[in-house]
C-alpha cells in the first residue's frame, strides 16, 4: 500500500468514526438526555427508556470516552442507580472498554509511526519500549480519577505498549473506581488541593522515569522493566 493510500485510508477512518459520534450525540440528544449529568438525573432518564436503557448507557460511556469532555464518573454512578451495582459496573466498564480500544486504535494509526521514528530508544515510544513500564503506567494513571479516560487512551496509542498490555492495564486499573461509584450511586467530590497534588506527583513521575531510565539502562529497574535488552541484543549482533 503506497503513503498516499495509507494516509487516505487513516482521514477516511477518521472522518468515519467521527460521524459515528456525531450520530451518537444526535441520537441522545433527541432521546432527551439531560444536560446537568447528575447521576440521579441520568439514572431516571435511563429508567425511562425501558429496554433502551442499558443500550443507551453503553453509547454513552462510548461517546465519554472517545470524545472526551463528558464526565465517565458520574455515568458509572447513575449506572449503579438504575440498574444495580453488578449489571451497572459492567455495562460501564463495557462502554469504557469499547471507547478506550477505539481512541487507542486512532491514536496508533494517526501517531505512532511519527513518534517512534522520533525517539527511537524512548522507553515508551521507541520500538523496543518497554512494556513493563507502560502497563505500570496505563495501570496507575486508570487506578487515579483525575485522569481523563480518553487522554489516557489517547496517549497510550502513540507509545509503545502492546493492544493486550493495553486492554489488561485499563480493565484492571479502572475497576476498583467503577465499583466504587456504581456503588454508590452518585458523584463525589475529590479534594481539589489532594486531587492536584497527586496529578502533579504522579506527571513528574511519569516525566522524569523514562529521562532516569534511558541513562541507567543496566540498573536494578531497568533490568526488571527488561529496559536492558535492546543494548544486549545489539551487541550480541555485532
Amino acid at each position: 500500500m503506497t503513503t498516499h493510500a495509507v494516509w487516505a485510508f487513516r482521514a477516511g477512518l477518521l472522518v468515519i468514526v467521527t460521524a459515528i459520534m456525531a450520530g451518537i450525540w444526535w441520537l441522545l440528544q433527541a432521546l432527551g438526555l439531560p444536560m446537568s449529568f447528575s447521576p440521579a438525573g441520568i439514572a431516571a432518564w435511563f429508567n425511562s427508556q425501558g429496554n433502551l436503557g442499558p443500550l443507551l448507557l453503553l453509547l454513552l460511556m462510548l461517546l465519554a470516552v472517545v470524545v472526551g469532555p463528558i464526565p465517565t464518573l458520574p455515568v458509572t454512578a447513575a449506572a449503579g442507580l438504575a440498574f444495580g451495582l453488578l449489571p451497572g459496573a459492567l455495562l460501564s466498564i463495557i462502554g469504557a472498554m469499547a471507547g478506550a480500544m477505539i481512541a487507542f486504535t486512532l491514536a496508533r494509526l494517526l501517531g505512532r509511526d511519527a513518534l517512534r521514528a522520533r525517539l527511537p530508544s524512548n522507553p515508551l515510544f521507541g520500538s523496543q519500549g518497554s512494556q513493563r513500564l507502560l502497563f505500570l503506567t496505563v495501570l496507575v494513571t486508570r487506578l487515579v480519577p483525575i485522569f481523563s479516560f480518553a487522554l489516557v487512551s489517547y496517549a497510550a496509542g502513540v507509545t509503545a505498549i502492546s493492544v493486550g498490555r493495553f486492554a489488561l492495564g485499563t480493565v484492571i486499573g479502572m475497576l476498583p473506581m467503577t465499583l466504587v461509584f456504581a456503588s454508590l450511586g452518585r458523584a463525589f467530590e475529590l479534594n481539589p488541593l489532594l486531587s492536584i497534588t497527586a496529578a502533579i506527583v504522579i506527571l513528574t513521575v511519569m516525566t522524569l522515569l523514562p529521562w532516569y531510565l534511558s541513562r541507567q539502562r543496566h540498573s536494578r529497574l531497568a533490568r526488571w522493566l527488561h529496559l536492558d535488552d535492546e543494548p544486549a541484543n545489539k551487541a550480541g549482533h555485532k
